[in-house]
């Protein structure tokens, strides 16, 4: 029964990777180049407004829930390992599990809350801004990238 309900589960998990990949994709290419332009305040403002309205069931499913499945593949994949497409099932699961729901706790959730307790007013917040700025911005890069090879690898493993 598992084995038929597989390919479907590695569909599910192909279709949160792009969305996620795309949210960060938008994240990466326009929202932040434009939070950037704003003077300091207005941009912690706005992002810190972002960070709290991005927790919704819908996107925490996306990217928590599309996490959770990757651990059910990855041990479909480490047990059908003979099968065809296990190694791709594996590198999609691995890459958007690391990618992803740890990149985002470990580095991206971190800078969210210090920008969170920041003067958005003062040198400091100035100082938190601008390292918001470089650092949340390269990590996003990477959940954006892992994202969209994870779903990439996906695809692949339904073939």
């Amino acid at each position: 029964m598992f084995t038929k309900l597989l390919p479907t589960l590695i569909f599910i998990a192909a279709i949160g990777s792009g969305v996620v990949g795309g949210v960060f994709f938008a994240f990466s290419n326009f929202v932040m180049p434009a939070l950037a332009r704003l003077p300091v305040p207005g941009g912690i403002a706005a992002m810190n407004s972002i960070n709290i309205t991005v927790i919704t069931p819908t996107f925490m499913t996306a990217l928590f829930g599309t996490g959770l499945l990757c651990l059910v593949l990855i041990a479909a994949a480490i047990i059908g390992w003979s099968q065809s497409g296990s190694y791709w099932l594996l590198a999609g699961a691995v890459i958007y599990l690391i990618g992803n729901p740890i990149v985002t706790m470990v580095f991206n959730v971190p800078l969210n809350d210090a920008l969170a307790v920041v003067d958005p007013a003062s040198a400091e917040g100035a100082a938190v801004w601008a390292n918001h700025l470089s650092q949340w911005v390269m990590w996003n890069h990477v959940r954006t990238i892992t994202a969209i090879v994870a779903m990439a690898c996906f695809i692949l493993a339904l073939l």
